[in-house]
């Protein structure tokens, strides 16, 4: 990873970074991130010189085909642990799984709180099951980290990304061993998360919105689709009044036919009446 896509990476984007030295040099350590774009699991291990193990979804293991098996083979290279999240309460419990087990093993483990990329660059409420549950079962630190601009470089549905720098700043570790053995307290729990999205906040400047990301991508994707059939039902109306229209138009122009057929007709008749006259009036003339 650091070889052959974290040198490229950082010659080609350059991006900055604060806060360093805040990212021990040995041990175990939570790295607690924002989540703006596809490319934030891999800037952040680029600049440092630990590994950083992140959990990523099953699929990108599981997908046939040659580029499910390139994508499978990329993701294992560079040791991310896959994670089935068909179930939540099962997700969650792989989640913490898999956190621990790379913290024993005394290396940084990757994870993002809100749960899932922020659909509009905001910060969302972070998620209380998988980072402060690990925390405090390893006592390992949290140090917050904020990815700066990365969901600039490739917006969705563009296919070149964008050369820019993005930025990277890391915070101070925060300790929540005063909360040693509480793992079990919802209470505690959602305090430990909303204090390490605070420090996120903090970090990257972004707006808080006070509910899951996931929430409000279905939020969006209902308004999306209602925003589809209205504008579906509005063409639909308007091919019915132009149909109407057309019927009218239609059933005028044959109306109008007639009425000129029988002005025709009369002026016919009247001219009939009218030689006829003509004719009656000649013979009286010349008869003796």
């Amino acid at each position: 990873m650091k070889v052959t896509i974290g040198g490229p990476l950082k010659l080609a984007f350059r991006p900055w970074v604060e806060g360093l030295e805040n990212v021990p040099a040995e041990g175990a350590a939570i790295l607690a991130s924002n989540h703006l774009s596809f490319s934030d699991s891999f800037f952040l291990p680029a600049v440092l010189d630990r590994k950083v193990t992140f959990i990523a979804k099953a699929e990108y293991f599981t997908t046939p085909g040659v580029k499910g098996r390139m994508t499978a083979a990329f993701f294992k290279g560079v040791g991310q642990l896959p994670v089935d999240r068909s179930g939540a309460r099962g997700a969650g419990e792989a989640a913490i799984k898999s956190g621990i087990e790379v913290l024993e093993r005394g290396e940084l483990f990757g994870i993002y709180p809100e749960g899932t990329r922020s659909p509009d660059g905001r910060l969302y409420r972070g998620k209380p099951g998988g980072l402060a549950r690990v925390a405090l079962a390893t006592g390992a630190p949290v140090i917050p980290v904020a990815m700066i601009d990365t969901e600039k470089i490739q917006p969705p549905g563009k296919v070149m990304p964008k050369l820019m720098r993005p930025g990277i700043r890391i915070g101070k570790p925060l300790d929540f061993s005063r909360y040693q053995g509480m793992e079990h307290d919802r209470f505690v729990l959602r305090a430990v998360t909303d204090e390490v999205m605070y420090e996120i906040m903090n970090l990257s400047g972004q707006e808080y919105v006070d509910m899951y990301a996931t929430a409000m991508k279905r939020q969006l994707t209902e308004a999306a689709k209602a925003e589809k059939e209205a504008e579906k039902a509005a063409k639909a109306a308007l091919a019915r009044a132009e149909k109407e229209q057309a019927e009218r138009e239609q059933a005028g122009g044959q109306q109008a036919g007639g009425q000129q057929a029988e002005r025709e007709q009369a002026t016919k008749e009247q001219a009939e009446k009218q030689k006829q006259a003509e004719q009656q009036a000649e013979q009286r003339r010349t008869e003796p």
